[in-house]
């Protein structure tokens, strides 16, 4: 597996190695000793979730204030600009942003740590996320910061304004939100 740093140092791109050719190709898409090894810490993953998102659907910026919770983002069908934001108040970094790419065709995974906001831009017709997750969901204490604040000045590639839902439209900004 390949680390590929990004511009927040505890966030993380994972490419795996992959075994391709005419048939098709195969990767392992986890494996927890590798994970330990790449990021350097040691997570237990306890829920497992698939999003499905049409072109111009823009799900985030969320998180949870307790019961915090760090995912592994990957894409298996379609493509994604994937984005992590610092929520934590006390760290250096708050407030400052990272994003990749992540695609079924470069199988790059994201690893988001705890108090971090995710959020995602379907950039294909259609794009099929997992993400496996550190705590459980629990929606007393998600949160979520408006995708367009001008205090994070996020470069989302969309020409048009995205889709979005009710919640995500009425995030908060990050000067108003509550932190981790």
């Amino acid at each position: 597996m390949k680390v590929l740093p990004q511009s927040l140092p505890e966030v993380l791109v994972l490419e795996p190695s992959v075994q391709a050719d005419d048939r098709g190709f195969f990767f392992e898409s986890f494996n927890q000793a590798a994970f330990e090894a790449a990021t350097g810490s040691r997570r237990s993953f306890v829920q497992d979730n698939h999003s499905r998102s049409a072109r111009g659907v823009l799900r985030g910026l969320h998180y949870q204030v307790r019961q915090t919770q760090g995912k592994l983002v990957r894409v298996c069908a379609g493509e994604i600009f994937d984005v992590a934001v610092d929520m934590r108040r006390s760290s250096p970094t708050f407030g400052r942003w990272t994003a990749a790419v992540l695609s079924a065709d470069n199988r790059r995974q994201m690893w988001i740590p705890e108090g971090f906001a995710h959020g995602f831009l379907a950039l294909s017709e259609s794009a099929d996320v997992l993400y496996k997750t550190t705590d459980y969901y629990a929606p007393q204490y998600e949160r979520c910061v408006r995708w367009d604040d001008p205090d994070l000045g996020i470069a989302w590639p969309c020409a048009q304004p995205p889709t979005l839902s009710a919640k995500d439209l009425n995030g908060a900004r990050l000067r108003d939100a509550e932190s981790c």
